[in-house]
């Protein structure tokens, strides 16, 4: 009888890892741009961009192994691979694993490439439940799941990653997630010291409860508060490479364009920066008077 339970048990997880994958899958076909290759680039010093089209993941590479940010989709470890191993790295390298958020879209591949890498994985503390979930702990998506994985270090905001000589700043940037964390760091580019700025997330997500309505609570107390924290916070970044957890944050696509037309310096970008994200806290407060309204009336 165990043996039966065991295998009823054992078939159900594997329909259920099955209906995830396709879930994600059907997902990832209404965004093309998550899974269409990109051949890896250079930025600036030692940082690389390994992610999708419009996925972001990035490879800081040291003397003493290397830094990944992002795993993105579940099916995207193997894409990563192939891009680090392309710039001519070895992916068993990779000795230290960051997110900017732990949506699947950028946190699904971790437990693939903590198996292949042996890395260690940092995260956010309060991203930290969802991610050692597999998402069911995520406040809007707990129907998101994807393989959990266990954190090695619980960030918190202004922490520092080190590895190398290399120096990684955690910000805790929440709203969109709890623990939505932007990743600043320095880099050496044409003899310059150059200001890097990772965006982890500034949306405000269909379906996101702004405030408190009859029956309908807020999505995370103190969300709201979250978003005017995390904009103050960005405002206040030194940045002249601007970059994100989306290439469509930074107009990544574009941007490469004008660099194989010739441009030079196309990742130096402060007052796109400084644009986006008054264009973001604008949005945000547009929804915010939106949904206030909606609860006076």
């Amino acid at each position: 009888m165990q043996k039966l339970l065991r295998s009823f048990a054992e078939v159900a997880l594997a329909s259920l890892i099955v209906l995830v994958g396709l879930a994600q899958a059907s997902f990832a076909e209404m965004h093309p741009d998550w899974t269409a290759p990109l051949p890896p680039f250079h930025i600036a010093g030692n940082l690389y961009y390994v992610g999708s089209r419009d996925l972001a993941s990035y490879l800081i590479v040291t003397p003493d192994g290397d830094i990944l940010i992002n795993s993105n989709l579940q099916s995207s470890p193997a894409q990563i691979q192939r891009s680090v191993e392309s710039l001519g790295f070895k992916f068993s390298d990779v000795k230290i694993l960051l997110i900017s958020h732990a949506h699947f879209d950028h946190a699904a591949g971790s437990a693939a490439i903590l198996r292949k890498t042996g890395a260690k994985y940092m995260v956010m503390d309060a991203d930290v439940p969802v991610v050692e979930s597999g998402g069911r702990k995520d406040f809007a998506y707990p129907n998101d799941h994807y393989p959990p994985a266990k954190v090695d270090r619980v960030l918190h905001d202004g922490d520092l990653v080190r590895l190398g000589g290399t120096v990684l700043v955690a910000h805790k940037t929440p709203g969109h997630t709890p623990g939505c964390t932007t990743w600043t760091m320095q880099v050496m580019d044409a003899g310059k010291l150059r200001n890097v700025v990772i965006v982890g997330s500034w949306n405000v997500n269909a379906g996101y409860r702004l405030v408190d309505r009859p029956g309908k609570p807020a999505s995370y107390p103190g969300i709201a508060a979250d978003y005017q924290k995390t904009f103050a916070i960005l405002k206040s970044l030194p940045c002249d490479i601007f970059l994100g957890a989306h290439g469509g944050y930074f107009g990544m696509l574009a941007k490469l364009q004008r660099a194989k037309a010739g441009a030079s310096d196309v990742w130096i970008d402060p007052a796109g920066y400084r644009a986006a994200v008054e264009e973001k806290e604008r949005a945000f407060e547009a929804e915010l008077k939106k949904q206030q309204s909606d609860v006076s009336h």
